[in-house]
Order: structure tokens, then sequence, then C-alpha cells
């Protein structure tokens, strides 16, 4: 049994996976205790073709404290033996027929779950090429027979100690104890080599703490720190109370926890009986995840998401396995978190897919394949096209095109999406230019500004580098901000909003409604427009809730003086209430969808437009 715990650890250490990572070298033990006790709970290993050589080095080792021995004088059989036992050290005599002690040390040494195991050798040659030779092939010490009893004590407890402090440095995690990604890997090599010989299952859980990102940019690295070390203790109390998984030989599975990365926990459970195993696991995981945690003082409120890959169902190799529990816990995130995902073939192919599709994304503007589109924006007064509201899509040149709720995202995933947006704000103020210079009026077109590129500090050259080479009137361009950006850092954002509308831009919010704006900062924002977001006016007239946001915002907009434009109008019962507000624009289907700027020309210059046309059963009086 190996209980050698980090002193600061809050997990036992697990199936004992490698020699590495069994031994702790503690802090002394201040109540009077001796700072190597704990090794003396060491698994020691002791090969030698003399049974009786065997016995006198147990009973010297007992006198010292020691009481896990593992015996073998077959040295035919002794690599076997150290394979499935996974001693903490091997005590090993040199000279022994069949095998000798050099041909083991060479098999130890070769062996990628062996190779750290120190090993004393034992021999009564007194030949120094002999000694050589042994610390050449990889023996940590060397002891003459007869040994002296005193002399095999110190060595032994030296090389264990040095080993655990080694350990403690390669294995564990420094913040949180646990042991870390190189332990896990070895771990998880270990469970498979017996899980395999033993035709049983095992499972690997990946845990993410959902948006930590945001733990750690709002409060700070160190409040971010404090916290993932209590995740790591309430990680290690709920998976200890895991322990009743019992195997096919009616024995507990061991479990355990390991931080393989930022905010990236994992667990693996060594042997499982069925695949709900697995699922109890997460499920007391994500219960355990959204108790209340107050690091550094700050209350806090998390969740978690779970990833899960099953041997042999899920994978037969380490990298596989892991890399479907990323595959599985990656959905688990797209369903919004708080949730747990067993891995499953189709996930992969969707995930499979969209690294395709990304790493396609990267070459689509080098290959011209981005495309802007424009959707009309209606004075609801006169019927009359006003502006346009610029719209990315991607002409893939297989698949067509592609819904910007699609890439977009990715682009910003991927950090593409200011080279997008710079691209978008280039070619919308170019297209505008055109029609100015084309007589069709004083179109205004608006462009929708990601957070990411909002907040990148090189916006305003952009902008101005580009109304520099277009010569556009920046009046024309209309710069779309959503309302949950230009709140977050709502003080400081007041001043990056002034600075363009000096420039002379149009600003608008968009999605209004779907944020959380403070009246008391939206009558200092330097905004000139609110657009209702869609999701308020897709189920006009049927839901009075959705009627009544409406009606406020629009009154709203019309006391601050802004403009306002409802997005999304598919019907005329939905136009005809907003006539009946004085909203003053729209834009949705019920006129047209976004169009190439070709088409967009062809609705400027149709003969039969007219409000009436469009809106033959409305007043718009």
């Amino acid at each position: 049994m190996n209980i050698f715990d980090n002193p600061v650890n809050v997990l036992s250490v697990i199936d004992e996976p490698a020699a590495e990572n069994n031994l702790d070298f503690s802090e002394p033990d201040h109540g009077g205790g001796n700072e190597f006790d704990a090794l003396k709970d060491a698994k020691i290993m002791m090969i030698d073709d003399e049974p009786s050589t065997i016995e006198i080095l147990q009973l010297f080792l007992e006198d010292s404290g020691y009481k896990h021995f593992i015996k073998t004088s077959d040295s035919a059989a002794a690599f076997g033996v150290v394979l499935k036992e996974r001693p903490d050290v091997v005590l090993l005599d040199l000279m022994m027929p069949q095998v000798s002690g050099f041909e083991i040390l060479i098999q130890l040494r070769a062996d990628k779950l062996l190779k750290h195991i120190p090993v004393i050798v034992l021999t009564s040659s007194t030949d120094a090429n002999t000694k050589l030779k042994a610390l050449e092939l990889g023996a940590n010490d060397f002891l003459a027979k007869p040994v002296d009893a005193s002399e095999l004590a110190l060595r032994l407890r030296n090389t264990l100690a040095a080993k655990a402090y080694q350990d403690r440095l390669a294995f564990y995690d420094p913040l949180t104890g646990l042991h870390n990604r190189r332990t896990f890997m070895d771990q998880v090599d270990w469970s498979l080599l017996n899980a395999k010989r033993a035709s049983k299952s095992c499972a690997i859980l990946q845990i993410n703490i959902d948006r930590f990102k945001q733990v750690n940019d709002t409060l700070g690295p160190r409040v971010g720190d404090a916290l993932l070390r209590e995740v790591a203790k309430k990680l290690d109390l709920c998976i200890k109370g895991c322990e009743f998984l019992v195997g096919s030989n009616g024995e507990m599975s061991r479990v355990g926890v390991c931080r393989v990365g930022g905010d990236e926990f994992t667990v693996l459970l060594s042997e499982i009986s069925r695949e709900d195993d697995a699922a109890h696991v997460a499920r007391r995981i994500l219960s355990t995840m959204a108790q209340r945690f107050n690091p550094e003082g700050h209350e806090s409120f998390i969740s978690a998401s779970v990833g899960i890959a099953v041997y042999p169902n899920d994978g037969d190799e380490t990298n596989t396995l892991i890399k479907h529990a990323n595959v599985a816990i990656s959905h688990a995130k797209k369903r919004g978190g708080n949730t747990y995902e067993f891995y499953a073939t189709n996930i992969n192919k969707r995930s499979a897919d969209r690294l395709n599709l990304a790493n396609q994304l990267r070459k689509a503007l080098d290959r011209d394949e981005m495309r802007l589109y424009y959707q009309p924006k209606i004075d609801i007064k006169t019927g009359q096209i006003i502006g346009a509201e610029a719209l990315m899509r991607w002409l893939h040149p297989s698949r067509g095109l592609i819904s910007p709720d699609i890439f977009i995202p990715m682009a910003e995933d991927m950090g593409m999406i200011n080279a997008l947006g710079d691209w978008a704000l280039q070619i919308a103020c170019n297209q505008s230019k055109v029609w100015q210079l084309a007589g069709l009026g004083d179109l205004r077109v608006a462009v929708n500004v990601s957070g990411q590129q909002f907040h990148h500090a090189k916006v305003v050259k952009s902008l101005e580098r580009i109304i520099q080479s277009t010569g556009l009137d920046p009046r024309f361009l209309e710069l779309e901000l959503t309302e949950s950006m230009i709140m977050e850092n709502a003080a400081e954002n007041i001043a990056a909003l002034q600075s363009l509308k000096e420039m002379g831009f149009t600003l608008a919010i968009d999605d209004f409604g779907t944020g959380y704006s403070s009246l008391s900062y939206l009558t200092e924002f330097p905004v000139d427009v609110l657009k209702i977001d869609r999701s308020f006016v897709k189920d006009i007239p049927v839901r009075s809730n959705d009627m009544a946001i409406v009606t406020a915002i629009v009154a709203m907009a019309r006391s601050l003086n802004l403009g306002i434009v409802a997005e999304g109008v598919e019907t005329e019962e939905q136009l005809a209430f907003l006539v009946g507000l004085g909203c003053e624009y729209f834009q949705g289907y019920l006129f047209s969808k976004p169009v190439p700027a070709a088409e967009f020309i062809a609705l400027l210059n149709a003969e039969t437009f007219s409000p009436e046309f469009v809106m033959p059963n409305l007043s718009l009086a």
C-alpha cells in the first residue's frame, strides 16, 4: 500500500501507476516524529537467486520499520513481476543464473513505465569494473555483500528520499498539489496495460471550468489561482466519495484527480463495470462545481463541462482516449456547459469537420472567398431605402454560402475576427463611395464591429486609414456595436465611443434589449441609433411581453432623440404594430433578405417600388 501523499496534496496516490509517483519527501514532523518516517511505507522489491539472502534482507529492513515487500528468486520472471507490482525501489542481485542483474537493469531502463524506478544493486563481486558497469546501466546505488544492516537501511532511506524529492518536482502540480499531466499520461498508460491484460474497461473524464477566463480577467490571476486550489480540494472530496466503484474482480476501482493545465482537470477511473459508472462520477463532479466558492474572499459560482472517453469502445491507446475525451468536452461546452458528454463517432466527425472548416477559413480572405451582402434599411414613413446593413458571407468553393452564425464564432476563437472586421469595413466603405459617386443618394452603410475588434488598440487607426484610402465621408458609415459589448467596462468605452463620434461616424447599439444596459449609462453613450433585436419582433403580435418591450424601447429612443430600427421584420402584422408605435426604420425579409451589391442597386432602381407596393394593406400616414 502506497500512502506517500503530498503534504499539501488533496489526493492520495491512485492505482500505483508508477514508482515515480508513489513517494513524497514530506516536511519534517514537528510533532516529534522523524522526517523520513513516511518513507517506511515504500513498496520494496528484492530480486536474488538465494531465498535465504532475501529473508535476511527483509529482516534487516523490518527492524528499520519497512513493511511492504515483494520477493522473487526467479530472475527470468523478475521483469514481469516488476511490471505488475510497480515497486518504489528494487534491490537487485547482479550475479544470477538464467537472467543476470545486468540484463534486468537494461530491461528496466528501456521500459518507459519502469525506467525511473530506483535500483540498488547487491553483489559479492569486488571488481571495480562490475560496479562501474552497473552504474553505467542506470543503477542508483551499490552495496557489496555481505550487506551491513545499518548501511542498507541508510542507503535505502537516502535513495527513497532523493527519488521522492525529484518526483515532487517532476510529477506534481505546484499550484494545487495534484498530479500533473506527465503523471496523468503515465497513469493512463498503466491502466490501459492492465485493462488490456485483464479484458477490463476504464474511463477518462476531462473537466474544464466554464468561463474561468472571465474570473481570471475580472478578479485577477491571484484570485484565479485561489479558485483553482479550491476546485482541486472539492474535486478531491468529491472523487474520494466515488471509491465505491467495484471492478470485475470485486475490488474497488481507484480513482484520482490530476491538473493537466490551466483550468483543465482529469479523472482516471482505472476500472469500471459499465459506462454509467463514469456518468455517475460526472454527475457528482457537476454537483460539486455548482457549490459556492470563495477565493480570496470573492464569492463565486461556477460550473464545469465534462468529456468522457471509455476504453475499449472509444480507443485503445492513451492519445486516442484523451483526444476523444477532449472532443466530448467541446461538445458539452457547445451545449452551454454545466453538463457532461460521452464521446461518440458522430461527435468526432462534427469536430473533424469543424477543424477542417477552420483551416479553410484561415485561407478564405487570401482566396477571395469572403463576400459582403447588403440588407436594405427602409424608412417606414416613405417606404424608401435609406441605407443598408453590410453582412459578411463566406462563399465556400464546395459548400456554397456559409452562414456567419458558423464562421464568425470560429473566427473569434481563432483570433481572425480583427482581420475579417477590417476587411468588411474596407469593402463596405469602397462600396458606399461607389454608390455616392453614382448619385444613388445619401445611403448610409452599417457595419458590425465585434467586441475583439472594438477593444483592439488599432481599430481607430484602421478606420482612419480606410476613410482616407476610400475618400468616404465618415457620416455615411454607421458602426454597429452590441449592447453587451459597450456595457463591459462602460466608463472606459464612453471615451472610445466619443472618439469615434468626433471622427464623424454614426454609432448604433445593435441587438438592443438583449443585454443589460443601465439607463444612466445609455444617456451618456454618444450613440445615434438603437436597433431592436429580432428576438423581440419575431413573435409580434402573439407575445404580449415582447410587444411591451418593443413599445418601451421605442418610447425610450424617442425621448432620447435616438433613431430606432426594428430588425427581423417578416410580416405585415409586425410592421403595422411598429407603424403604430412611431418606429422610424425597419429591415427584414418582408422587404428583402441580404443581397449582393448588384441586386441591392436593382432594388434601388425598381420602378414599381413604393410604400403601397411593399406594404399594400398598411396605412403609413
